[in-house]
């Protein structure tokens, strides 16, 4: 067991040092001068040179790659080229409002598919699983953003249950947070939650072809109860992985659903970084991305672990 952790620590780490050479190289190859961009065209060269020192762009990139990643791992990215202000508050701040977004989409996904799933499995000859399946590739088809208008179509302006947009902090107000968080978490939520269904009707669909679920249910098992019993943690070996690929897309689909109901989070400081060509906020926005998709690849691994005793064995 420690051998294989440590085994996964070294990819983990070897993973997020290319991925920061690759973020790195890609932002240093684009076109244009970000001290150019913040003075303007018709700043003097020698105002360009002296911003460039400033931003210590005139330094080699060796030198500007050591000093970003020194900046990222002690929590000082340094300031932004076009407002100049600290860009780990902003990234903080913005890192809270994602994570809300993004957990409480998973959490939804989950309570849809997990049930949603073993029901279409055990009634998959029945018209209940037919019609569940019916409606779970419905939902497969419908995009995030979409989702979110027929929501605010239907609940906010229609019925005027919720709030269409906006975002509160939970500690300033609980109740409009939770007003707030609902629509964009159902539209992450149950879209990804359809597509996630398809992987566990799979995964136990599998199981309940196995011959030691044919002989509990030999025993007098009902196929829900033997399937509970013993062939759900087999059925959840595939289902992780599928769930590191979803929270993975639902990191990227955070960034269309923040524009849809303008909340602060750091999908939308990505696309307004992109679109102020603030080069070092996007660079450290991506590589917080990045990141976060490698260190639930990490968890994935360790989960795999746990809940498969074949891959422990010969491990010390």
């Amino acid at each position: 067991m420690i051998v294989r952790l440590a085994q996964r620590i070294a990819i983990l780490l070897a993973s997020l040092a290319v991925s920061s050479v690759l973020v790195f190289a890609f932002m240093a190859v684009l076109p244009g001068d970000p001290a150019r961009v913040v003075l303007g065209t018709s700043a003097s060269d020698t105002a360009v040179a002296q911003l460039r020192e400033q931003f210590g762009l005139n330094r080699p990139l060796v030198e500007q790659y050591l000093s970003w990643i020194h900046g990222l791992v002690t929590f000082d990215p340094g300031n932004s080229y076009i407002s100049h202000a600290p860009i780990g508050p902003q990234i903080s701040d913005r890192l809270q409002v994602t994570l809300w977004l993004v957990g409480t989409g998973m959490v939804i996904a989950c309570i849809v598919a997990i049930p949603m799933g073993m029901v279409m499995a055990v009634r998959h000859r029945r018209p209940s699983g037919l019609i569940l399946s019916a409606l779970s590739q419905i939902g497969v088809a419908v995009p995030a953003f979409l989702a979110g208008i027929l929501l605010i179509t239907v609940f906010a302006v229609g019925l005027g249950w919720l709030p269409a947009n906006g975002w509160t902090p939970p500690v300033e107000d609980p109740v409009l947070f939770l007003k707030q968080l609902v629509l964009p978490a159902l539209s992450l939520g149950v879209v990804q939650g359809a597509v996630l269904t398809r992987y566990v009707r799979s995964a136990v669909l599998d199981v309940l072809r196995e011959d030691y679920l044919r002989t509990a249910r030999a025993k007098g098992l009902r196929p829900t109860q033997a399937l509970l019993r013993h062939g759900l943690r087999n059925a959840a070996v595939p289902v992780v992985t599928v769930l590191a690929l979803q929270l993975a897309t639902l990191l990227v689909g955070a960034v269309v659903i923040e524009r849809v109901f303008v909340i602060p989070g750091l999908g939308s400081l990505l696309l307004d970084s992109v679109s102020n060509r603030d080069l070092i906020l996007v660079q450290d926005v991506v590589m917080i991305i990045a990141t976060a998709v490698l260190l639930v690849n990490f968890l994935v691994d360790i989960i795999y672990l746990l809940i498969d005793p074949r891959l422990r064995v010969g491990a010390s």
